[in-house]
Order: C-alpha cells, then sequence, then structure tokens
C-alpha cells in the first residue's frame, strides 16, 4: 500500500540505503556513503508515519545481497525468553543471541558468521543461572555452541584462528561443569569456565581475547579479569548490569568486524551489513541503540550499519543527555542522498550527548500529487458516483489525515464505497466501515485509526495505571486548547483516582510518542483531533459527552480570572466553547453587540470563537451562511450570524469552501461595512483578504495545525 507513497527514492539503486549497505538490491555494488566513522541512522515520526514498513521494506529488498537483519524492539518474546533464566539473560542478550543466531545462517555472498568473541561473554554469562550448578550452567552455555560451528558457504579467511579452537574450549567447559560437584558454584563456576576456555586456545585466540575483554572496564588489559568481572556485573543488575550488555554488543560487533578483515573477508564479502531496529523507542532499542552510540563517541569504530526508528522529531530525549535538544544531522526523502557527515564536534568530548553521531531520515507528510495519486487510486471505484463526490472524497482524505500515509490509506479505503451527503461535514467518513487486516469483522475507520495510532502505540513511558484510560482521556482532551483549559478537563475526569495525569505531563506524553504540537489546540495534530472529537460526540446518545465537556469548559471560563489563555480574552473563550454547545444564539448576540467601535479586534475574537469543531449530525453552516435559514433579529445580528456561520466553516476546515465561500465572505463582510455603526468602513480591507484566503483553501487565522495541513497538500 505505500508504494505510492514517496519512499522509492530512498530504495532505488543508487538510493540512500543501497549506498549507506553498499549493495543495490540486484547485487550490483554501490559506492558506500560515511566511512570509517559510522553514524545511527533514526527513521523519525509519530505514529502512522510509515517508519515500520520502510524499515521492513529495506529488510525486503537488500536482505539477499547484505547480510541485514531486524528486530522488534516492542515484541515481547526477548523478556520472555530472559524470564525463564533471569540471572543469567536479559531482553537485551536474548534480542542479540537472535541477532548473531540470523547472521549465523545468512546464505549470501561471503556465508554465514562465528560468534566467537561474543560467545566468550556469554559463556561467563550462564553461571548466573538459577542455582547455579554446574548441570544447569552447562544447559545454558550449550544454547550458544551454535554460534562458534563453521556455517555452510563460508570462505576461510582472517578467522581461521578460530576454527576448532574456540569449539574445542567450549567442549572442555562443558566437561569441567559437568564434573562439578552439584550445589550452588557461586563464582567459582566462573573461574573454571575462564581457566578451561583458555586452556584450548590458540595464541593469536587468546591475544584476541585479551585485546577485546581487556578492555572491560577495571580489567586492566588481563582478558581473565575482564570476563569475570563481566559476569561479575551482570548478576548485579542495574546500571553494572548495562555495562555487560553493553560490552556484549560490543564484541558481537567486533565479530562482525573481524569477518570483513583480511584477505578472506576482502574478497568474500562485499558491503555491510546491518541490524535494523524496529519500535527503537522502547527501552530494548534505547539500551541498544545507547550502547552503539557510546562505544563510537569513545572512538570505537565498525561497519555495522544501525538503523532504528523513533517516534520523537527529535529522535529521543536520552540522545540529549538531559540537556535542551541540540541541532542534529537531519533530512527528508526530498532531500536526495546527503553525501556527507561527520560528528558534531562537542566541547565535552566523550561526555556529550549521543546525538552527536545520530543522523536523522524525518519521515514525510504526503503532499499534492502523492496524497492525490495515493487516494485516487485505492478509491477508483468511487468514479461511479461522478466525478464530484471522487474529489470531494480526496479532499476530505487530505484534510482528515493532515497528510499521514496510514490515516491515508485506511480513510482512502473506507471512503471508497461511503456515499457523502450534500451538507455532511467531512467528518462524516469516519463513520465508513472498514475491515481490518487481522480479518476481524468491519468496523468504523475511526475505531480502527484509534486501535492503531493511539491504543497500539501508548507512550513508552505512560504509568501502567494510566493505560486503561488514556484513549477516553485524550477523546475529552480533543476540546481543549490550552494547559488550563485541558487540566479542567483532566480533573474531572480522574476524580477518584489515586494517581492522576496533569495536563503538563500528557503533553510530554504526547510529545515523546511523536504527536506534534499546536500553540492553539492541546491535541496539536489536526487529523488525530478530527478522529477524537468524533469519538467523542458519540460517547453517548445524543452527543452528550461532548455537550458536557464544552459546558464544563464554558461555565469555567465564565467565572474565571482575567485573561483567556491562547484567547485575546477570557470571554472569547468562553463564547468558543458556547458556540458549539448549543449557544449559537447566545454568541450572535454577543458578536452584534460587541461589533460597533471595535471592527479589528471585533474580527480578531470572531476567528477566534469559530475556530471550532462542528457537532455531530447534519451540517448547516453553508445554508446559514447564504441566508437559507429563517434567523429572527434586526439586520445587524442576522447579517452577524452569516458571517459567523461562513468563517466557521472556513476556520473548522473539514468542508470545502473554495470560491462560493470566499465570495460569500466578502459580500457579508461588505454588507457589514456599508451599515451605520462607528468603524464600519475598515472592514472593507478584511472583506478582500479574508475571501482571497478562502477562496485558496488557507485558513483565516493560522496555527500549526493548519501548517501542518498545508504540508498535507
Amino acid at each position: 500500500m505505500y508504494e505510492d507513497l514517496g519512499f522509492e527514492k530512498l530504495l532505488d539503486a543508487d538510493g540512500f540505503f543501497a549506498r549507506l549497505l553498499g549493495r543495490s538490491p540486484s547485487g550490483d555494488e554501490a559506492e558506500l556513503l560515511y566511512r570509517p566513522d559510522l553514524p545511527v541512522v533514526l527513521l523519525t515520526g509519530g505514529p502512522g508515519m510509515g517508519k515500520g514498513w520502510l524499515l521492513r521494506a529495506v529488510h525486503d529488498r537488500f536482505a539477499r545481497q547484505v547480510p541485514v537483519i531486524r528486530l522488534d524492539c516492542a515484541s515481547p518474546v526477548y523478556a520472555d525468553r530472559a524470564g525463564a533464566e533471569p540471572g543469567a539473560r536479559s531482553a537485551m542478550t536474548e534480542a542479540l543471541v537472535e541477532a548473531a543466531l540470523l547472521l549465523h545462517t545468512w546464505r549470501g555472498t561471503g556465508g554465514g558468521f562465528t560468534f566467537p568473541r561474543f560467545f566468550a561473554g556469554l559463556a561467563v554469562i550462564a553461571t548466573g543461572v538459577a542455582g547455579g550448578t554446574g548441570e544447569a550452567i552447562r544447559t545454558e552455555v550449550e544454547r550458544y555452541e551454535e554460534l562458534l560451528r563453521q556455517p555452510r558457504l563460508r570462505r576461510l579467511g582472517a578467522r581461521d584462528f578460530w576454527r576448532g579452537a574456540l569449539l574445542g574450549a567450549a567442549r572442555r567447559m562443558l566437561e569441567v561443569l559437568a564434573g562439578q560437584a552439584l550445589g550452588p558454584l557461586g563464582g567459582a563456576a566462573v573461574t573454571a569456565l575462564v581457566d578451561a576456555l583458555f586452556e584450548h586456545l590458540t595464541p593469536r585466540a587468546e591475544a584476541e581475547l585479551t585485546r577485546i575483554y581487556g578492555e572491560y572496564p577495571g580489567a586492566a588489559d588481563q582478558s581473565r579479569h575482564g570476563l569475570i568481572r563481566l559476569a561479575d556485573d551482570f548478576r548485579a543488575g542495574g546500571e553494572r548490569r548495562q555495562d555487560a550488555e553493553r560490552f556484549l554488543f560490543r564484541a558481537l560487533r567486533e565479530d562482525l568486524e573481524a569477518a570483513y578483515g583480511g584477505v578472506g573477508g576482502w574478497l568474500g564479502r562485499i558491503g555491510r551489513p546491518g541490524l535494523l531496529l524496529d519500535h527503537a523507542e522502547e527501552p530494548l532499542g534505547e539500551r541498544l541503540l545507547r550502547a552503539v552510540l557510546t562505544d563510537r563517541r569513545a572512538g570505537q569504530r565498525d561497519r555495522v550499519v544501525i538503523v532504528g526508528t523513533a517516534r520523537r522529531a527529535d529522535g529521543g530525549a536520552f540522545l540529549h543527555g538531559g540537556l535542551s535538544p541540540r541541532e542534529v544531522a537531519a533530512f527528508r526523502p526530498v532531500d536526495g542522498v546527503p553525501d556527507t557527515w561527520s560528528r558534531r564536534e562537542d566541547p565535552e568530548g566523550d561526555q556529550g550527548p549521543l546525538s552527536a553521531g545520530v543522523l536523522i531520515l524525518r519521515m514525510p507528510f504526503l503532499t499534492g500529487d502523492k496524497l492525490q495519486k495515493a487516494t485516487e487510486r485505492i478509491q477508483v471505484g468511487a468514479e461511479r458516483e461522478g466525478g464530484a463526490h471522487r474529489r470531494r472524497i480526496t479532499a476530505a482524505v487530505a484534510q482528515l489525515s493532515g497528510g499521514r500515509p496510514h490515516t491515508v490509506i485506511r480513510l482512502a479505503i473506507a471512503a471508497a464505497d461511503h456515499p457523502m451527503e450534500t451538507d455532511a461535514n467531512d467528518r462524516a467518513i469516519l463513520d465508513a466501515k472498514l475491515h481490518h487486516p487481522d480479518g476481524a469483522p468491519e468496523r468504523p475507520v475511526t475505531d480502527i485509526l484509534l486501535q492503531e495510532l493511539i491504543l497500539d502505540q501508548l507512550p513508552v513511558r505512560l504509568p501502567a495505571d494510566h493505560h486503561d484510560q488514556w484513549l477516553d482521556l485524550l477523546t475529552h482532551l480533543s476540546v481543549a486548547h490550552d494547559q488550563e483549559c485541558a487540566d479542567v478537563l483532566l480533573r474531572h475526569h480522574q476524580v477518584g483516582r489515586v494517581h492522576r495525569l496533569t495536563a503538563h505531563e500528557v503533553a510530554e506524553q504526547l510529545k515523546d510518542t511523536g504527536w506534534p504540537s499546536c500553540e492553539r489546540h492541546f491535541i496539536g495534530d489536526f487529523g488525530l483531533r478530527q478522529l477524537l472529537v468524533h469519538r467523542l460526540y458519540g460517547l453517548e446518545d445524543d452527543g452528550a459527552a461532548w455537550y458536557a465537556d464544552h459546558h464544563l469548559l464554558r461555565d469555567h471560563y465564565a467565572v474565571s480570572e482575567p485573561g483567556g489563555g491562547v484567547f485575546h480574552s477570557v470571554t472569547t473563550h468562553r463564547m468558543n466553547h458556547h458556540l458549539v454547545s448549543g449557544g449559537i444564539d447566545d454568541v450572535v448576540r454577543h458578536l452584534a453587540a460587541t461589533l460597533p467601535g471595535r471592527p479589528r479586534q471585533w474580527c480578531e475574537e470572531l476567528l477566534e470563537i469559530a475556530q471550532a469543531p462542528y457537532p455531530g449530525g447534519p451540517d448547516e453552516r453553508r445554508k446559514r451562511a447564504k441566508g437559507l435559514v429563517t434567523v429572527d433579529g434586526p439586520p445587524l445580528r442576522r447579517n452577524v450570524d452569516q458571517l459567523l456561520h461562513a468563517v466557521w466553516m472556513c476556520e473548522e476546515r473539514t468542508r470545502q469552501t473554495g470560491g462560493e465561500m470566499a465570495g460569500t465572505l466578502k459580500q457579508l463582510l461588505t454588507d457589514l461595512s456599508n451599515k451605520d455603526f462607528d468603524g464600519a468602513g475598515e472592514l472593507g480591507p478584511t472583506a478582500t483578504q479574508w475571501s482571497q484566503l478562502a477562496a485558496n483553501e488557507q485558513p483565516l487565522l493560522r496555527c500549526d495545525c493548519t501548517d501542518q495541513l498545508g504540508r498535507g497538500r
């Protein structure tokens, strides 16, 4: 489904990933980027931006030509495996073992890989098995023995001095363990294992292990000490265990690097090996990224291509060391291949932020013809309804998706056979039914999108006792503007809970999940907000939950201190919520009464009041804007009523306005400018400005949400 969405340039024979891995999808050699210091590449973007699809596409295109493997850092399988022996395994070691086994069985040019350096570290941490008996340790060590066997198709080369040596040493280790008396072995098992290991190593193999494990913190260039300390640190847990895990990852990369060394590696292997980390914002992914970035910051160099996904635009808070995010090298697919990259020089040196070693690839929102092409290809069946219907669906998908690729696809499929009534709001397509890919019965596309974008991608650091209410809280917060507004709703909807979230905490969780912010809307992503307000209206019969939330905010700002947050005044803020909760006539009377003598300020307030979601049900704003609905009152009030509904349509952004509404706006403002009240003539320039914006489908009051929609077109 993503083929038309603009990522092909990244995957071409001369594209970014071919040059990063050194080989094209067809097997031709490609000119390598960035050597000898490789950046960690992060694909960044919030839910539904196509990060996971692109990572899978890289694997599918290149894995037969270069040894590229993919790990899902959100998978529970690694923690589950580690749970069987928590003293000898962790989620990270299990992920590394899986990576090594996949690389061991690779069948491309040069054959699979062996992992003697990595095995040595795994063997010593195996002494932490439950009970610590010789038989239990032996069973644990045997799990890793496959990593030492010479894979089929492997060429002779630089690692020949390992051939049989470490496998023989491993078997000697197992014999030693089998000879131990049953009962806890403690630290004696580590010493026995290490002695058995070095007893059968060739001098070159022993020197290589000394080079690696002699650099372990506190080893003082003694490999035996290094291995023993690694085992101790792993058993200790906490930060000490993290140090051990990081070193094991380094040992694995050293094994891969050695496979490319010497004459055999130079002749037999092409390109670079790759490790693709999906959902790398999860704790496991963060630990893997932190490990390799820390090593490379300290000067360690290897040719392993690390590509991960991250939701936050800056790659993640951990990259910046608790400091304000610094500029990180970044590009978008339309920028082509960034030929140059160099590590940012930080004055802190090896204590500087990890972000200096990162290159960010920002996943793009769909724009213009790509969005139209993707939508129309999916909903070709709508042609039988006529070209006008097709164009309306295309425009609705563009607005409601905000250009987010996954949302574009889901909405376009659901809307293909969905009839749009003449007076329907674009949000009507959110009721369209869609068969979920997992084969479940069809459901409204809103429910499927909220499941995929919210429930399936909860914030990584959201406390577990808030998981059950996260979607409901966001649903209610869809009508909030700023943090004060949001806190009013949160206090009301968390009554009775011991632990409550504040608006600041929710905003941070949304930021960590990759959702954009907006200075005028608490839920800063336009498309997500439309899904949530649509759900809010349908939570209870006749929109009761919708009206209750708006009434709560209306009443709060009726008694609030002066100051309306992001609004010009507290009265304007109150009128915004009153407008969409049954108070249209009151708002019209207020606007008519406050217009004379202050037209410029009045226009600003009108835009703020009208920047609001329209309730569910038939959308009568067009008829009311054109005077087709009977409204009582003097001429000024009737004119203001029409203008309010015309501006509301242009501001809410879920109905096409275009030339018709532009003409209506100009006529209504011109009529007002000719009336007999103080300052009326000042409305003439506004009539010209607003009509021009409406004619080009531009917002009358800009904010970050509308800028996002501009990118979506």
